[in-house]
């Protein structure tokens, strides 16, 4: 638009006629002449008949800055302000540079995170073979250096791997599935390992265990024929001297009696154990393709054995039989199948997870008095909320949906009897959940039902579904939580007793668990097989804090009996500790849910890419 005004004799004038020529003035000063034919006022005469020397004067009170002319004095006060505050507001900047800025410091971590650093460092102290450098448990050291070469019957290098628990034996049954759940939580909680700076150390815990079990068979071939079951054992009979893991009291580094393999020809319980370990890995491994291959490449070797050579691995009175009997192999196929579909997206094996036969064979549709018991020996309510992930997920539909529909009503009904309210299982008067009946070692049954009620609470909500039903009566998921954090609370400290059960957490926990290593100092001495007796029975605080340890727990009237002999109380295991792991990271920290991607990366599309558009019409 053009920008006119009226100038004091009543003619168009622009405010800026900065591109006019002599010739428009000229037109310009032809068009005014019939102004000036009006009646002047006084002012306008004034401003006419002022001399040469007057406008000099009248022009001195004001400035022309091009397109305005405004009063001297109010230019000069103008850019005096505008000085002034730019000097001010320099000064107050450089203040507020020079006085130190108070940072909020970081909230420190809550109780959940603290012990999630601790329960780690169990699996530290429980490594067998040559150590790594950085292993930071300072009264450890390299330890079972001719495992399986020293057997005449193997002949080959078992070394590595863990030892179970306050012993020096490597049960490879609840040790594949402490691998296995350690991979589980990984995968699921990756961002909160990595927030807390434990995402490396908790992958090189399970690939510590995963390398050991591909030494157990021959991890290169399609087939195999046995693998091994045990290394060292803990069999005692009555009045035996015979030294072993079980009647020598010695440091895992001083041991110097003849370690025996266990092998089996026909296991399928420990084999598909196995492969879910090594299948549940390589995802987690995913990012290092060769080595996730290698490892899915054992599990199916592991599988297809674990379906052609059918039996229990502790059958027929063996020594596993008396510490870690399986009563059925039907739930690790369920759950071996499961964590191979997962591995490889190869609908086979979901196929024969979802097959109801194999279902109603691991005890899919009855009750009975421990279902819905997570453990070392049975798998099935872990694999039901695994494949309720599929289903809530992926919904894969026909032919998958009737079975997997089946399991997510038996997981909701797992989870309602894990509710006070419901009297499925009993309870303390401290409110410890008692999922083996009131029977020793309680602890590891409820870390598991800890983990199994966070993680589901958390695929609730990551399917924006409020909660479940228990019958007609709808929960929530923060039920499931309040669940979940009650028991772990109860765990770390808030019983009757002020007693925290895991090692190193808190002011008050147990100072004599029943752990070989620990018990005897490190101070350049050899105890022998005896020799270490006097360690085992002294009243005396163990001399080496295992930290992190969850012990075995305190009987069904919360009482706990802080002696070193009576593992009941105070052994830990690699199984409880690894449920624990899992339950701790599921409930630390806030605002990460699960990771709903990375558990299906090798799985394919559940449903045929749609066909391509036709090509553009031409005429």
């Amino acid at each position: 638009m053009s920008m006119y005004g009226r100038d004091p004799w009543g003619g168009p004038l622009e405010i800026c006629p900065d591109s006019a020529t002599d010739d428009d003035r000229s037109r310009n000063l032809d068009i005014d002449r019939g102004a000036l034919s009006r009646t002047l006022d006084e002012t306008q005469q004034s401003w006419l008949l002022a001399g040469p020397g007057d406008q000099g004067r009248k022009k001195k009170k004001y400035v022309d800055i091009g397109c305005l002319v405004v009063s001297r004095k109010l230019f000069v006060w103008t850019l005096g302000v505008l000085l002034a505050a730019a000097v001010f507001a320099g000064v107050m900047a450089g203040i507020a540079k020079a006085i130190p800025r108070r940072h909020h410091p970081t909230p420190p971590p809550d109780d959940y995170t603290v012990a999630l650093h601790k329960a780690l460092m169990f699996f530290n102290a429980q490594r067998s073979g040559k150590l790594p450098k950085h292993n930071n448990v300072h009264w450890r050291g390299n330890s079972c250096l001719k495992d399986g070469l020293s057997d005449p019957a193997v002949r080959r290098s078992l070394v590595g791997g863990y030892y179970d628990a306050g012993d020096a034996v490597k049960y490879n049954f609840p040790a594949a599935f402490s691998m296995t759940l350690l991979s589980w939580s990984v995968i699921e909680y990756s961002a909160k390992y990595e927030a807390v700076g434990e995402l490396g150390h908790v992958r090189d815990i399970i690939k510590w265990g995963a390398d050991y079990v591909l030494k157990t068979f021959n991890s290169t071939a399609d087939s195999i024929d046995r693998v091994v079951a045990q290394v060292g054992s803990a069999a005692t009979s009555p009045g035996s001297t015979q030294p072993n893991d079980k009647y020598c009291w010695m440091r895992p580094e001083d041991i110097d009696y003849p370690r025996p393999v266990v092998e089996c020809h026909a296991c399928s319980d420990l084999a598909a154990e196995m492969a879910a370990a090594l299948a549940a890995a390589s995802i987690v491994f995913k990012d290092n393709k060769a080595y996730s291959q290698k490892l899915v490449h054992g599990a199916a070797t592991l599988f297809q054995f674990a379906r052609d050579r059918r039996g229990r691995y502790s059958a027929g009175g063996s020594d596993a039989a008396k510490f870690y009997n399986s009563t059925s192999y039907w739930d690790e196929f369920v759950w071996g199948s499961s964590w191979m579909y997962l591995a490889t997206g190869n609908s086979s094996y979901l196929t024969l997870a979802t097959h109801p036969k194999l279902a109603k064979h691991a005890g899919a549709f009855w009750g009975g008095p421990d279902y819905g018991v997570f453990s070392w020996d049975n798998k099935l309510t872990g694999a039901q909320v695994l494949l309720s992930r599929l289903r809530l997920f992926l919904s894969p539909g026909y032919p998958y949906e009737e079975m997997l529909r089946t399991f997510h009503n038996q997981t909701s009904i797992v989870m309602c009897s894990y509710l006070p309210i419901f009297k499925s299982f009993n309870r303390t008067k401290g409110g410890l959940i008692q999922l083996n009946h009131g029977k020793p070692q309680p602890l590891q049954y409820v870390v598991n039902a800890a983990f199994l009620a966070s993680v589901f609470s958390d695929y609730l909500e990551a399917a924006d579904t409020p909660g479940w039903y228990c019958g007609p009566h709808f929960y929530s998921i923060e039920v499931l939580r309040s669940f979940a954090r009650t028991q772990i609370e109860y765990i770390l400290g808030k019983n009757h007793l002020k007693m925290s059960y895991v090692v190193g957490f808190g002011n008050h926990y147990p100072k004599h668990v029943h752990h070989r290593g620990a018990s005897i100092p490190k101070n350049g001495v050899h105890y022998g097989c005896k020799g270490g007796w006097k360690w085992r029975d002294t009243k005396k605080p163990n001399p080496n804090i295992i930290v992190g340890a969850m012990v075995a727990g305190p009987d069904r009237h919360d009482g706990f009996k802080d002696v070193r002999k009576n593992y009941n109380y105070t052994e830990a295991t690699l199984a409880g500790n690894a449920g624990l792991v899992a339950a701790l990271v599921a409930l630390s920290g806030e605002g990460h849910g699960v990771d709903k991607n990375t558990m299906f990366s090798a799985v394919p599309p559940m449903f045929p890419s749609p066909p391509p558009p036709p090509a553009p019409w031409k005429p």
